[in-house]
């Protein structure tokens, strides 16, 4: 099928769901050049069958509510609004009790790892409030609907798409099964098939690196994650400081990883935490409330949350929510 063929008939699939109820609108994948293409680097590259793939894909669909989706994240929200979705009661009872159903595999990859409990926890509570919410579309009708039914990002979610059926193969899973987000994450921590593939763990041993049900290899998962990240063991997160007058906004840029020393900032009139040394790397951001912002310091390792998801407004919900928690959870009656 040529260019043209191939964007009319992407035209006539978002016409028709222009038509109907959300919900209703699928369709096969089209055989497009793009689909093609992938066919033959799953066949070429990696030794998968033809005909199996195309009967696979034959029962695959593009969803019109995973592309309304993927178009509405939550981090376009100022700070004050996306806040309020992961700082509530709900979440902060839900993380400790997470901690005290989990409590040996928690210590365990403390020990192995070097990440705080908390901080594990919040990125599940943020991900999948616990395993709660793992998603509620097939991964591989997310992948194959923002791979080849959406121009923006395309080569990165059929390359997710490419991982994904990988994975399933080397676990022995049915690529029609496996449940994730309208944008193909996985499990309790949300993992997408690349990072499955990078950082998954078999905490338990059971040979199997089950993030769906399987709470210890989840943790342990998360855990790998930002070691692999260069998490550094032991050190500070972030601070909320205060500052006089405007100068501080010299040190705003684009950005999270840390790009000025605290002796710079305090030169603006920034006041830094007192056991933060003068030559300490941290990126000063702002994030907008109801009546102002407010301003935080980064460190490196607020950097490598980000590495998890690149908005600052994510990295600052995971440390606020996993302080909550860890503050609730020293008041909390010990589990029956």
């Amino acid at each position: 099928m040529n260019k043209r063929k191939e964007m009319k008939l992407g035209v006539l699939i978002l016409a028709l769901a222009a038509l109907l109820p959300t919900q209703a609108v699928q369709a096969e994948v089209a055989e497009t050049a793009s689909f093609q293409h992938f066919i033959n680097v799953m066949v070429k590259q990696h030794g998968f069958q033809e005909a199996a793939l195309r009967q696979q894909f034959a029962q695959v669909q593009i969803q019109q509510a995973i592309l309304d989706a993927i178009v509405k994240p939550a981090e376009a929200k100022p700070w004050f609004q996306y806040r309020e979705i992961f700082m509530t009661e709900e979440r902060i009872a839900g993380g400790v009790k997470f901690w005290q159903d989990n409590e040996a595999a928690l210590k365990a990859m403390q020990q192995e790892y070097g990440v705080p409990a908390e901080i594990v926890i919040a990125i599940i509570g943020v991900e999948s409030k616990y395993g709660a919410h793992t998603g509620k579309y097939r991964v591989i009708d997310a992948l194959a609907t923002l791979g080849f039914a959406r121009e923006a990002r395309s080569d990165f979610f059929q390359k997710e798409l490419e991982n994904f059926l990988l994975l399933a193969r080397s676990e022995q899973l049915d690529a029609l099964q496996p449940m994730g987000s309208y944008a193909g994450a996985m499990g309790l921590p949300q993992f997408m098939p690349s990072s499955y593939l990078s950082y998954a763990v078999d905490f338990d041993h059971d040979g199997k690196r089950d993030i769906w049900k399987n709470s210890a290899d989840a943790i342990a998962s998360v855990a790998n994650y930002f070691v692999r990240n260069q998490w550094h063991s032991g050190q500070p997160i972030a601070f909320p400081v205060s500052r006089n007058g405007q100068a501080y906004q010299q040190a705003l840029h684009s950005g999270v990883k840390p790009d000025t020393s605290v002796q710079a900032l305090q030169a603006l009139q920034i006041q830094t935490p007192p056991q933060l040394a003068a030559s300490t790397s941290v990126k000063l951001l702002s994030f907008q409330q109801a009546d102002g912002d407010d301003l935080w310091l980064g460190l490196h390792n607020f950097y490598v949350i980000t590495r998890y998801n690149h908005s600052p407004l994510y990295a600052l919900a995971v440390y606020q929510l996993s302080q909550a928690i860890a503050e609730r959870k020293k008041s909390a009656p010990a589990p029956l």
